[in-house]
């Protein structure tokens, strides 16, 4: 008899900082039951998601494939996917797959609630989910929705809710292995009241906290925010906790691969006006860490890796093969420190706050802007012209944009052509990209 496979759980946020947890550097111990299984496993320490907002980047995560291919560049688009997304291929192979929480991939004219099966992405064993979340519950207030439509209401802090509900999945008998995903709505905030809404008692045990340093010189809103964002995110925690104590009750702890990571992450409205939708790292750098049969190596990747790599990485770890339409690549060669071959740079699609284009790579930060363009109406564009330009190394923070200056025309220039190399192969075209001038 073949052995098998193993389990696969994947633990998702929303909107959540890279460097809230402690492995990253954060020092507000928010994280201890991730970061006690992050020594453990493999923990990648350049991140990223490739398209800042939150339906185009679960799209990116469950089909391996950029926005623009997966035709969801923005949110209130649906994923209508017939084929090769992670889940029906971990489903033609055997497995229970199941989803539960936010979905955020059915178009906006169905409604917040229940997905219908055409928009689940391959899900079809196990669905307790709403739409968009954030528009059918409050923090002390979950409404889910199963597979045929029934309401589902669970009262209680809506991570706890959450994790209650994933607490009996796990526990219930099972004849074959599992992919199950949980995707909670925190930290994000509650759209609604305008705000992050920490758990009772939590807000005050995180009054005047750290602030990260590339906040510090901008107004936002992060002076009222952080400390119920930081109370959420150790809510979070403590459930990843009760998640692992139950799958090692359930004797499958070592025979399960699990995945933590976040969808993008949050400026706190010092960017633009809101929290994302721009190429800087506090939008776009997530935490990303991987437990389990052939990731427990006590191992930091330092090479770059985005959400598009997260589909193929799975079926690769799980031995499975990976459908050739699917855009990213698996990191099992980077855990064996085969990095001769991999290309170090993450390429981002921006949409809503404007149509832009951005190339990350080891010390460059380069993005670009179609001015004449809007993000909610237009996916892409046949002319950019230079917008931001950091350099990492000297200016972790981003706070001194070199676009436009005479001293970097040449890294402008190599970013350039990388950056349209990589539009041409993504999109299919070749558009024009102007040079900032601040200097005649």
């Amino acid at each position: 008899m073949a052995e098998r496979r193993p389990n696969i759980l994947i633990f998702f946020t929303d909107q959540q900082r890279w460097d809230t947890v402690g492995v990253y550097g954060s020092p507000l111990g928010l994280t201890p039951n991730i970061d006690a299984l992050a020594k453990e496993g493999t923990i990648f320490n350049l991140a990223f998601t490739n398209q800042p907002v939150c339906a185009p980047a679960r799209g990116c995560i469950f089909t391996g494939q950029y926005a623009t291919t997966h035709k969801v560049w923005r949110n209130g688009l649906g994923l209508k996917a017939e084929d090769d997304t992670l889940a029906h291929c971990l489903k033609k192979a055997g497995y229970e797959v199941g989803y539960i929480g936010k979905w955020h991939l059915s178009p906006d004219e169905l409604g917040p609630g229940y997905v219908p099966p055409e928009y689940r992405a391959g899900f079809e064993d196990y669905w307790e989910v709403a739409n968009l979340l954030e528009f059918t519950s409050h923090p002390y207030d979950t409404n889910l929705y199963d597979k045929d439509g029934n309401l589902i209401h669970i009262d209680g802090y809506r991570v706890d809710a959450l994790t209650e509900r994933v607490i009996n999945f796990i526990e219930k008998p099972h004849n074959s292995p599992f992919f199950l995903v949980v995707s909670y709505l925190e930290p994000h905030h509650q759209n609604d009241m305008n705000r992050f809404v920490a758990p009772q008692g939590y807000r005050e045990r995180y009054a005047n906290p750290f602030v990260p340093y590339d906040l510090r010189p901008f107004p936002g809103d992060w002076q009222e925010q952080l400390p119920d964002y930081y109370g959420c995110i150790a809510r979070l925690d403590e459930c990843f906790g009760r998640i692992v104590e139950t799958l090692k009750n359930k004797g499958i702890f070592e025979d399960t691969i699990i995945v933590f990571l976040s969808d993008h992450g949050c400026h706190f409205r010092t960017r633009n006006t809101e929290y994302k939708r721009s190429c800087h790292e506090s939008s776009t750098r997530i935490p990303l860490i991987i437990y389990g049969p052939g990731f427990n190596r006590s191992l930091v990747i330092p090479e770059l890796v985005s959400l598009v790599d997260i589909a193929p990485t799975l079926l690769d770890a799980v031995g499975l093969p990976i459908p050739e339409v699917m855009q990213g690549k698996s990191v099992i060669p980077l855990l064996n420190r085969e990095t001769k071959s991999w290309r170090n740079e993450v390429f981002i699609q921006i949409s809503e706050s404007c149509v832009a284009r951005a190339i990350r790579t080891e010390r460059w930060k380069y993005c670009v802007i179609a001015e004449d363009k809007d993000g909610w109406l237009d996916s892409e564009s046949d002319t950019y012209i230079e917008y931001q330009l950091y350099d990492l190394y000297a200016d972790p923070y981003e706070l001194i944009n070199l676009a436009g200056r005479r001293d970097y025309k040449d890294i402008a220039s190599e970013l350039k052509e990388r950056l349209l190399n990589r539009i041409e192969e993504i999109e299919g075209k070749r558009p024009k990209i102007l040079d900032r001038k601040f200097y005649p």
